[in-house]
């Protein structure tokens, strides 16, 4: 898919406003024929490595394997951020069901705590 296309593609899927103004932004430095970092850097979306290496992907000529790595990058960044919520979310249920089994425990012994003190003063 041609840049300029892919772009329309992007922007048309997205419901965040900044993100399509960002992505018309570039999409319009590429019509006139500039370069795709200078409006990603001036969007502030961006991480600046990204901007950077996009930079140099434009200057060298490869910047589909720059995206490629940008790509790369962040779907390894989301499977660790995805892994450690899942972590953290084993531990809250953990702890909610450690409560709860607690709670029911407590529940089930003060009544026969209760029973058998009063029987140890019937005596």
């Amino acid at each position: 898919v041609p840049h300029l296309e892919a772009l329309e593609i992007i922007k048309a899927s997205t419901d965040n406003m900044v993100v399509a103004d960002a992505i018309e932004a570039i999409h319009s430095s590429i019509r006139e024929g500039e370069g795709i970092a200078q409006p990603m850097g001036q969007s502030m979306i961006f991480d600046d490595m990204i901007v950077n290496m996009v930079d140099v992907g434009e200057q060298t000529g490869e910047l589909d394997k720059m995206l490629l790595r940008i790509a790369d990058r962040y779907e390894v960044e989301v499977d660790r951020t995805v892994t450690m919520a899942v972590k953290a979310v084993e531990i809250l249920l953990i702890l909610t069901l450690t409560g709860v089994v607690g709670v029911i425990v407590f529940a089930l012994i003060q009544p026969m705590a209760t029973l058998m003190e009063g029987l140890g003063r019937g005596r």
